[in-house]
């Protein structure tokens, strides 16, 4: 999406809260992503550390528990990090102009609204495919608000 949206010097890049380190991606993940027009190559999973968190422009997290793991490692991110789906719903909804728009406009989502992805693992294949299309979904979004912030930087 990066490429197609021309994004300059856009990096992407994954870690767990709670990851086993050194594994490859899960042989279903690897099928959702591939499938979606991903690359899996070079995968190796690694844990997500104060240093990874604290040098992103923004972070994504599946769930609330996951976002709270983030800013437990990295408090100052909070104004960068955000659920996929906070993200998303910021970005479309609301209209954010920017990453750093997110955050100011935070406070228009509901306590009670639904922001988690559910985790597939552990789960059939068609769980794992149900949650990629979900992520994809939600993407474009999130992917022209960093397109627009990327301009803003320049």
């Amino acid at each position: 999406m990066a490429d197609q949206l021309r994004i300059p010097d856009f990096e992407a890049s994954s870690a767990g809260t709670r990851a086993l380190v050194g594994y490859p991606i899960h042989e279903y993940a690897a099928l959702v992503l591939e499938g979606l027009g991903g690359d899996v190559s070079g995968f190796v999973s690694r844990q997500l550390t104060p240093r990874i968190a604290s040098s992103a422009d923004l972070v994504l997290a599946m769930t609330r528990e996951h976002r709270d793991a983030v800013l437990e490692r990295a408090p100052k991110q909070l104004h960068r990090t955000f659920t996929v789906v906070e993200a998303a719903r910021l970005a479309s909804e609301f209209e954010a102009r920017d990453v750093a728009a997110l955050a100011e406009l935070r406070s228009r989502l509901t306590a009670s609204e639904s922001i988690d992805i559910l985790d597939p693992m552990g789960r059939e294949a068609e769980v794992f495919a149900e949650v990629g299309e979900q992520i994809a979904g939600l993407l474009p979004p999130i992917m022209e608000l960093c397109r627009r912030s990327a301009r803003l930087a320049e």
